[in-house]
């Protein structure tokens, strides 16, 4: 059996592939719906609330240049300095988008009961929380 790394890395490798690919047409990728998502939540919302929420899902300069995508896209726009608002643009677009990804997230746990699935997320959940509370493990040899 393979550790959990080596299959929480081939999930997520596998989700932003077909996500991305799902996405294409679109004009969008995995990161870029999650940033207008993030914004389409909180209308208004800070550049730097959107990094923390997506922290997990990619690096600051992957984030940085997402923000500069749906922005240069006419997806975006600012408010003001540092804030971010959907366009009527963005909001179609993740509107339009909205069906096919519920598609694929069914696709994506098919065979997987809810409890299953419930299972799973709590326990990478409590893994996640016990790392990150936890110091670093010293090396013994």
């Amino acid at each position: 059996m393979k550790p959990i790394g080596y299959w929480l890395n081939r999930t997520d490798q596998a989700l932003t592939r077909h996500m991305d690919a799902l996405l294409a047409e679109y004009g969008l990728t995995r990161l870029t719906w999650q940033v207008l998502n993030v914004v389409r939540a909180a209308p208004g919302v800070a550049d730097t609330e959107v990094h923390t929420t997506l922290a997990a899902n990619a690096d600051t300069v992957a984030l940085a240049a997402a923000v500069r995508t749906v922005l240069a896209d006419g997806w975006a726009t600012r408010p003001a300095t540092g804030l971010l608002t959907l366009t009527a643009q963005g909001d179609a677009r993740l509107a339009a988008v909205t069906e096919r990804v519920a598609f694929f997230r069914e696709a994506v746990i098919a065979g997987i009961s809810l409890e299953e699935y419930g299972t799973a997320v709590r326990v990478l959940e409590r893994m996640t929380r016990n790392l990150e509370g936890a110091p670093v493990a010293a090396s013994t040899g």
